[in-house]
C-alpha cells in the first residue's frame, strides 16, 4: 500500500548522496510507490491540539548535483495527512531537537514516527549506552578535574569526548601523563554545560570500530570503519565485517529494549569485537556502506519493518 511519508531532515540540497542513509531510505520509499514530503524541524507548528508543518512534496534520484526535485508546497497536519514521519535530522542533541521530539510525540498513535520520539529523547547515544555498561570500556561522565585525574591514574591512556557530540567531533586522546588533561577539561567546561565522557583508551581502535545495524532489534549488517593515518577517530573508509560472539551477545541484549521502545533503526558502535561505545538512535548512518559490502538492501528491511508496525 502506498504511504504518505514526511521526512524531517537537514536541508536536502546539502546532503552527500553517495553515503547518506536518509537519501537511501527515500530512494527505496519512492521505488515502493510512497509519496515523499521534506521539511525542517524548525518548520513545526502546534496549534489547538494539532501539529502542522509546511512541507514540499519531493522526488529523488541518484544523480550528484541533481538529486532531488521539489514539488508542491502544502501545510500538512502530521496527525492526519501522513502515515509515517521519519525523524532524520542530524544532532546536535540540543533544545531544538528535544522540542521536536516533544511535538512529534503528540501525533502518536495517529501517525507512526520513526524512531519513536520519546524513546529518542530518552536515549541519547552516550547516555543510554550506560544501561549496558557491562559491555563498555571503563567510562566516567564528569566535569571534575580531580575525578578525571584519578580515572587517568587508574586506567592509563584515555579518550575525552563531548557527551552529546557526533561524527567524531572534539574527540581527544589523553596520554597517561595527563599533560593536556587540565587544559582540555577547562576548554570542555567552558564550551559545554553537561558532563563529558572520559573513557579508557582501547588500542584495538587502530583496527577500526564496527558499525552494526539493527532493524527492529534484528541484526541487518555491519561494516568496520578504519581511522586515517595518525587518527584515533574512525571514518567511513569501510570494509566488510562479521560479528564476534560478544557482538552477537550485545545485539541479543539490546533487542528486547529496542523493540519495546520503538527504536526501529539503530546503529551501534563496537571496538575490538567486544567494547560497546555508542547506541545511535537519532539519525543512524552507515547503511549505504553496509549494503555495498554485503550486497544487502537495508532500506527495504526498514520499510518492511515500518509496514509491519503500521499493520500490527
Amino acid at each position: 500500500m502506498p504511504l504518505r511519508v514526511a521526512v524531517q531532515m537537514d536541508p536536502i540540497q546539502g546532503i552527500n548522496i553517495s553515503g547518506d542513509s536518509t537519501f537511501a531510505i527515500m530512494l527505496k520509499a519512492q521505488e515502493l510507490g510512497h509519496r515523499l514530503y521534506h521539511y525542517l524541524a524548525e518548520d513545526l507548528t502546534w496549534q489547538d491540539g494539532r501539529l502542522y508543518v509546511g512541507a514540499h512534496q519531493v522526488s529523488v534520484q541518484p544523480i550528484p548535483g541533481d538529486h532531488f526535485q521539489r514539488g508542491d508546497f502544502a501545510i500538512l497536519d502530521l496527525g492526519k495527512d501522513v502515515d509515517v514521519v521519519l525523524m532524520r535530522q542530524d544532532p546536535p542533541f540540543d533544545l531544538g531537537y528535544i522540542t521536536a521530539t516533544h511535538l512529534l510525540e503528540r501525533i502518536q498513535p495517529e501517525t507512526l514516527v520513526v524512531n519513536d520520539p520519546a524513546a529518542v529523547r530518552n536515549a541519547p547515544e552516550k547516555v543510554w549506552v550506560l544501561d549496558f555498561s557491562r559491555f563498555m570500556p571503563p567510562t566516567m561522565l564528569t566535569r571534575s578535574l580531580g575525578a578525571s585525574r584519578n580515572f587517568l591514574a587508574e586506567h592509563g591512556d584515555c579518550v575525552l569526548k563531548p557527551l552529546h557530540g557526533n561524527a567524531g567531533k572534539a574527540v581527544f586522546k589523553i596520554g597517561r601523563d595527563g599533560a593536556n588533561l587540565a587544559a582540555l577539561l577547562e576548554l570542555f567546561n567552558a564550551t559545554y554545560r553537561e558532563p563529558h565522557v572520559l573513557q579508557a583508551f582501547v588500542p584495538e581502535v587502530a583496527e577500526g570500530d564496527k558499525r552494526i545495524i539493527l532493524i527492529d532489534g534484528e541484526f541487518a549488517g555491519a561494516i568496520n570503519r578504519r581511522p586515517g593515518a595518525g587518527e584515533i577517530r574512525s571514518n567511513l573508509t569501510a570494509e566488510a565485517a562479521e560479528l564476534s560472539p560478544i557482538e552477537r551477545e550485545i545485539c541479543d541484549a539490546l533487542k528486547p529494549e529496542l523493540k519495546k521502545r520503538g527504536l526501529l533503526f539503530v546503529g551501534i558502535d563496537v571496538i575490538g569485537g567486544r567494547w560497546l561505545t555508542e547506541i545511535n538512535v537519532t539519525s543512524p548512518t552507515g547503511i549505504v556502506a553496509v549494503d555495498k559490502f554485503n550486497g544487502s538492501d537495508t532500506p527495504a528491511l526498514i520499510w518492511r519493518a515500518i509496514e509491519s508496525r503500521l499493520n500490527s
